[in-house]
């Protein structure tokens, strides 16, 4: 059942959203594969050339990873000599729908979040995954073929402002502050639900996502290609000198990936049908998710309207190996 941290809220509402979820039980929600069909398919990759590579390569970030066989700044000072070399791995990978297994490995560092905090204190360390280079420029030249087919065919959601181009936390707040705003002009209260997703990247299951992906209309080397990026990953832990032995990883999309941010984003657009379905409103940024609902005092049928709705997103993210954070997620009716 869902935990429920109330921030402030008035005693009537607080007091009917509190006794319906400790007295109503969820119902197993049997569409966890959601289709959204599209009329154009996306079978194969376009090769690209000597400028499109040139191109991707001066948008990427000149990051370097200990699994890089030369530092990035040295490729990209001589860049012009490689130039062939990374236009022949590329496309290869496009053309053969395999991502290189050599790219699949991460070194994770523990960095601590903030420089006041106690070094010694491992709760205070953030893992970071870095990737090599090498990789990021096959998902850039991916990433955007890949992109401009969603845009074609208006698959985003359209209230996920996460990791999309003109979306920001600014648009998703300015859209349910306005939301909230006009409800108080019409004399009615709104309550606010936060959701946010433990470790959500981390649980992405990866046939549940490359069935996404079908029911989008990927299919042929496409489809190919994505399951050998998600598949036989890897990861070791590095700080100073000192390195951990190689863990594989059999779920989620990868961190500190081009690619991940909007493959989890597909992983969870059923979502947004199961909310719709209610009547609720809601917005969402990454793994982040606020429910909205105007009520009235003492307006039990709304409140359990929103409760019901809750309940079916528990079942949904239940079956797609998703879990609510109960200490961050909580609500709140003083608007």
């Amino acid at each position: 059942m869902l935990y429920v941290r109330v921030l402030q809220t008035t005693s009537g509402v607080k007091s009917m959203l509190l006794d319906l979820l400790l007295t109503q039980k969820g119902v197993a929600f049997n569409e966890s594969i959601a289709l959204y069909l599209s009329e154009e398919t996306l079978e194969s990759f376009v090769l690209v050339d000597a400028v499109g590579l040139g191109q991707v390569f001066s948008q990427l970030k000149p990051t370097t990873c200990l699994l890089d066989p030369i530092p990035t700044s040295l490729l990209k000072t001589f860049y012009d000599f490689f130039e062939s070399e990374l236009l022949n791995i590329v496309n290869y990978s496009l053309q053969t729908g395999v991502f290189p297994a050599a790219f699949k490995t991460a070194v994770v560092r523990p960095l601590l979040k903030k420089s006041h905090l106690d070094p010694n204190n491992y709760n205070n360390y953030g893992p970071v995954s870095n990737l090599p280079f090498l990789s990021k420029m096959i998902e850039k030249t991916v990433l955007i073929q890949f992109n401009e087919f969603l845009i074609r065919n208006n698959i985003f959601e359209k209230y996920q402002s996460g990791f999309r181009t003109n979306h920001s936390t600014e648009t998703a707040l300015f859209k349910i502050v306005n939301d909230i705003r006009c409800n108080l002009d019409c004399q009615k209260l709104s309550v606010l639900v936060l959701l946010d997703l433990s470790a959500a990247f981390d649980t992405v299951d990866h046939s549940i996502l490359l069935n996404r992906l079908r029911g989008l209309g990927i299919s042929g080397t496409v489809l190919k290609w994505f399951y050998s990026y998600l598949t036989d990953r890897s990861f070791y832990v590095s700080m100073d000198t000192c390195s951990s032995r190689v863990f594989d990883i059999n779920c989620g999309v990868p961190q500190g990936s081009i690619l991940g941010p909007l493959l989890f984003n597909l992983y969870m657009l059923p979502l947004g049908d199961v909310i719709r379905r209610h009547g609720v409103c809601f917005h969402s940024y990454a793994d982040d998710t606020q429910l909205y609902i105007a009520v009235s005092p003492d307006d039990e049928e709304s409140v359990n309207t929103l409760l019901k709705c809750i309940l079916d997103i528990e079942s949904w993210m239940a079956e797609n190996f998703l879990q609510l954070n109960q200490d961050k997620t909580g609500f709140s009716d003083r608007f």
